[in-house]
């Protein structure tokens, strides 16, 4: 059926091509020359009405039954654009509002407007009449030969959608995920990138962030300094106790609420252990814990109190082996 239709098209526009090409050949002899023939002009006095009628009837033919699909092709695809094209506005500003990353927002509209174009274009070609079957399913294939050679790839954009839109960690926060510690300086679609505390660039897989565990030092706004600080056995622990509360309550970085632990926690090998366990905010974490560190021991001493090293006690027996039996 459909070549039928196909030799009905050609042999029209055969037709008409050659009616016109013969008029018009006609009419640029005569305006040469008023008196002037051609030899190519077409003598329209020799052409049949029964031929003419013919031409005329497959013209009107394919106008009425091409025509139609044509406008209503193009109609299509310039209504299916702008849809298009709104539609992939209205899912960016709907995860706008939702605070989404903008750099997810953007990549999100234009893969909509790709997709949704792709879709009004094969509507647009299949209202023509022609197959888009093995086209869809050509395209089909060769995205999932793509899909299987960029599995890494794929995985890693998943990663990354869904650290966009769940945010775990944000520009800024420092972390340990992914086998690397450091602050998020950028998170993209495929790959993280980190400065380490000594200012070394890692860009880290974002599969390999979400495949395991990740530990966010910031999100929460404070953290807590964990320090062990050991006294002799001979010491009065109770004066120990009141010298390390008075240098926690002497610096003003150090938050009331939570309310700092001093405890006793160890009777070790050479020492009384106590834990220190003050709150701080984020940035406050590492100048806190220096400063406390030489505080402490300062004060400690200050009061006659000391700061164990590890030692032992050697016994020695005087004689030597054998002298009993003498």
């Amino acid at each position: 059926m459909k070549n039928g239709r196909g030799t009905f098209l050609w042999s029209g526009i055969a037709s008409l091509f050659f009616v016109l090409s013969g008029t018009t050949s006609g009419f640029a002899a005569a305006g040469d020359d008023p008196n002037a023939t051609s030899d190519s002009a077409l003598d329209l006095s020799k052409l049949d009405v029964s031929t003419i009628q013919e031409i005329l009837t497959k013209v009107y033919t394919l106008l009425a039954e091409y025509g139609l699909k044509i406008v209503g092709s193009i109609l299509i695809f310039v209504v299916g654009r702008w849809v298009a094209r709104l539609l992939s506005r209205l899912a960016g500003k709907a995860m706008a509002r939702a605070k989404i990353d903008e750099t997810l927002v953007r990549f999100v509209e234009s893969l909509c407007y790709l997709g949704l174009i792709i879709f009004v274009v094969i509507a647009a070609v299949s209202n023509l009449g022609v197959q888009t079957t093995s086209f869809v399913a050509i395209v089909g294939a060769a995205g999932l030969a793509v899909g299987l050679a960029l599995q890494g790839s794929l995985s890693n954009f998943a990663s990354g959608v869904l650290m966009l839109i769940f945010k775990p960690i944000r520009v800024g926060d420092f972390v340990e995920a992914g086998g690397a510690k450091g602050s998020v300086k950028e998170i993209g679609i495929f790959t993280t990138v980190l400065n380490s505390p000594d200012n070394v660039r890692i860009i880290v897989p974002n599969a390999q962030i979400t495949g395991g565990n990740i530990s966010n030092f910031t999100i929460n706004g404070t953290r807590r300094v964990d320090m062990v600080i050991g006294v002799s056995y001979g010491d009065d622990l109770k004066k120990a106790k009141e010298v390390i509360e008075r240098v926690l309550a002497a610096d003003t970085r150090i938050l009331a609420d939570p309310e700092p632990v001093v405890a006793v926690s160890a009777l070790a090998d050479s020492s009384v252990n106590f834990v220190v366990r003050p709150w701080v905010n984020v940035a406050d974490y590492w100048p806190t814990y220096f400063d406390l560190t030489a505080r402490i021991k300062v004060a400690l001493e200050q009061n006659g109190l000391t700061i164990p090293f590890p030692q032992r006690d050697v016994y020695i027996k005087q004689g030597t082996p054998g002298s009993a039996g003498n």
